[in-house]
Order: structure tokens, then sequence, then C-alpha cells
């Protein structure tokens, strides 16, 4: 019998993403798969049930996950809906490993293999599978025609028959993927563009882009590539040079987030409260605490002289390609697995290895382990 792969509806009605395209299916039929939807799974990124090509739509998620062997997700499935998952399937998606012991315990009850695409190892490799880099890329570029949206101000210089505008400018937090696109966007639509990362390596790539890198003078590099803990006196340094640059600019973008912990806190409410009137500030990481004292996810906020947005679903809000770009990543790391219509898991890969949550029974990943008390 051939392998089923299944894609239900997201049960999150602000979830518009799907974790399989048109072009995608191709590649899984040509791989010998077979594959079953629950019809409407890609109507909220605009995409009908006969465009997917050849699947098979059913009507309910039950129907689906009777015979899906592979159940491709993009956020983490209720317990509901792993209770009738098939016994000893396979889950792929963006699990949030650590954030419910519950449903830990039902994938391992179940006998679930669940991949959980944040724990993929950052490697060379593993690029092309990697999903929190596509999906912050295109919550970069949402920051930026959010905080363009709420402006009062021109982002490029305008000269007009009265004179000329000055251009806006801009200062982006966290030299990440998502800073990096954030950068790159503002720059394109013609701000004065600074940015800034604890990470002084970041420099070079902030300075590529165009932009100007805000130096503290505090550098935490240390040993093996990671950041060491800065002193108390580098950390004032850090904020009051830090809190000059907040204060100059006409929209602040803050990206700097950690998967599965609540995001770092930047931006404190004396530092809003030195802003410009008028000032925007886009907090990436609302949903997960936010980088900003003030924030609240989902929603804009008078703080001060500062307007607070604190968007939630970025990724969704562009889901026509977020969704290519979602399923082509977990082609990548799935795809070559699946041989003749059989899937084939080689434990000896550290990819799959390393992005492994659940398996046989036994919770697989020791830092989801031992964050979880298991």
């Amino acid at each position: 019998m051939a392998l089923t792969l299944g894609v239900l509806q997201e049960a999150d009605q602000a979830e518009r993403r799907v974790p399989l395209v048109a072009d995608v299916v191709k590649k899984y039929r040509q791989a010998g798969a077979t594959i079953v939807i629950q019809s409407g799974a890609g109507t909220r990124a605009h995409i009908d049930d006969a465009a997917f090509g050849d699947v098979q739509a059913l009507p309910t998620a039950e129907a689906v996950l009777a015979q899906s062997d592979i159940l491709l997700t993009v956020t983490a499935p209720s317990l509901e809906v792993i209770d009738q998952m098939k016994h000893g399937s396979v889950l792929l998606g963006m699990l949030q490993p650590y954030a419910s012991e519950n449903r830990v315990q039902k994938l391992l009850s179940r006998g679930i293999t669940s991949f959980a695409m944040e724990l993929l190892p950052r490697i060379s490799r593993a690029q092309s599978m990697d999903i929190l880099s596509s999906q912050a890329a295109c919550a970069g570029y949402q920051c930026v025609l959010i905080a363009a949206s709420h402006c009062p101000k021109f982002f490029p210089m305008l000269t007009y028959a009265a004179g000329t505008i000055r251009p806006s400018k801009v200062l982006v937090i966290g030299a990440g993927v998502a800073g990096l696109q954030a950068i790159a966007t503002a720059k394109r639509l013609g701000a004065m563009v600074e940015a800034y990362d604890v990470r002084p390596e970041t420099r070079e790539q902030i300075e590529s882009l165009g932009a100007k890198f805000v130096d503290t003078g505090v550098s935490a590099a240390g040993s093996g590539g990671y950041a060491r803990e800065l002193t108390e006196e580098e950390k004032q340094q850090q904020a009051d040079r830090l809190a000059k640059a907040v204060a100059q600019c006409d929209v602040l973008i803050t990206t700097a987030a950690i998967p599965g912990k609540c995001a770092p806190r930047i931006i404190t409410a004396a530092m809003v409260a030195g802003m410009k009137p008028g000032s925007v500030v886009v907090d990436m990481a609302a949903e997960s605490g936010g980088n900003v004292e003030g924030t609240v996810s989902g929603d804009v906020v008078q703080v001060g002289p500062a307007t607070l947005v604190g968007p939630s679903h970025l990724p969704s809000r562009m889901a026509t390609h977020a969704s290519d770009m979602f399923a082509r990543n977990l082609f990548n790391f799935i795809g070559p697995m699946i041989k003749d219509g059989e899937l084939k898991l080689d434990w000896e890969d550290e990819v799959l290895a390393g992005a492994c949550l659940t398996h046989e029974g036994a919770l697989r990943h020791e830092g989801v382990k031992k964050a979880l008390g298991l």
C-alpha cells in the first residue's frame, strides 16, 4: 500500500498558511506517495482544492486522519487531532515542542513519530529545510509594511514644488533573518536605516545592505561563537547608547525572538517615553512576550509619544508565498526519505535525528526532555 500524506485545515482561524502547494504535490507523487487533504485546507491561502493537483479532497478531518501515514501541519495539532491519528504514524511541522507537556505525552501514548522543525540542527546542509528562517523572512518584510502604514511620515525622501521632505529614520533591533529582511525592505522603501545586534560579527551583514551599524562600544563575543554574559557596567553602557538611537528614530522595529522561550526585553518604558512624537514601534516578538515594554500582542496601543504595534500571525499575512516556502522546507526534509512509496527513516542522519521529538513511545530530544522535566 502506498504511503499516504495528509493535510488538515488549520484549527486557528487566523492561521492562513497551508503546508502543501501544487509544485510540491508533484514531487511527493513522483516519490510514489498519495495525498489526501481536508476540503478547504488551502482556502485561506487562496488555494482551492482543485489547485493542489493530484490529491484527494475529503470532507472531514477524521476521514483524512484515518488514511494518513504522515500528517503535515503548519502549527501544532490539538490533543483531539493527535488522538485520531493512526497509531505509529508520523507528524511533521511546527510543533512548539517546549510549550505543552500534555501534547508531548499524547504523542508518546499514541506512538507517534514526530519531527518538530523548530529543533532542526542549524547546519549548512539543513538550510533548505529551515522553516524558522523562511518564515522569519516573511515576518521581517511584513513588519516594515506595517510600520510604514502607521508612520505619519514618508519613508523615502520626497521632493515637491514647495521643497524637500527628509526620509524617515528606521532603527532595526536584531540582525537575524527577520532583521536583515526588515533592513532590506526599509531601504527599498527609501528610509534611512540603522540597525543593532548584540553580535558584533553582524556588522558586515548590516552594512552590506546599506544600513548603519549602531555601535554601543560593547562586544558580547565569547568563546566558541557564543555570546558571553555582559558585566553590569557593559549592560548600562549598551542601554545608554541604544536609548539615544531609539530617541532619534521615527520607526523602531524589534525582531529578537528565541524559539520556545519568552522574547528578551530590550526596549524599556523609559526608552519609549524618550521617542519622538508620532514615532512607531513594531514589535515582531509580541506573540512571545515582546521586546518592548508596553507592547500588547495583537493590538495597537498609544504609549506616551509612540504608537506600539504588536502584530500576530505575521507570515500568515502573506499566506501564498509563506505557504510555498513552508511546503518546500517540509519536502526538503521528508521528501528524500520517501522512496517507491515507502518512508525509510535514516536515524544516522544528524538532521533527522536532531529534529525528532518523539519516536516509538520515547521522547528523543534531550533539550525538550530537560525543559519539560520528563
